[in-house]
């Protein structure tokens, strides 16, 4: 087979290999809890999940995913992935949008 994958043979699986390997997987620490309606996103790996409203293009409010935060201009703007109706089914969006068109879910 392809790989060296060969039927029968008795090995370790990878999770047993990474384990004797001596390197250590550093397990992220928990970010700490705030009181703000949003967490910090991006700076602990995690999105939050949000409503967006009335995006430009696709009017009406759908979920999202904030992944991050960016202050321009004087206001903030969150990096948002949600999914609209297109011509064809789902729709995958990305963009940056100002905090007002947000809502914690």
């Amino acid at each position: 087979m392809a790989g060296g994958m060969t039927p029968g043979r008795g090995g370790r699986s990878l999770g047993e290999r990474a384990a004797a390997s001596g390197v250590r997987a550093d397990v992220p620490a928990a970010a700490p809890a705030s009181g703000a309606s949003y967490a910090a996103a991006g700076d602990g790996g995690e999105g939050r999940h949000c409503w967006v409203r009335d995006p430009p293009e696709f009017p009406g409010t759908w979920p999202g995913l904030l992944v991050e935060w960016r202050q321009r201009g004087g206001g903030w703007q969150g990096r948002v992935a949600y999914t609209v109706t297109g011509p064809h089914g789902p729709v995958l969006v990305e963009s940056w949008l100002p905090a007002a068109r947000l809502e914690p879910r």
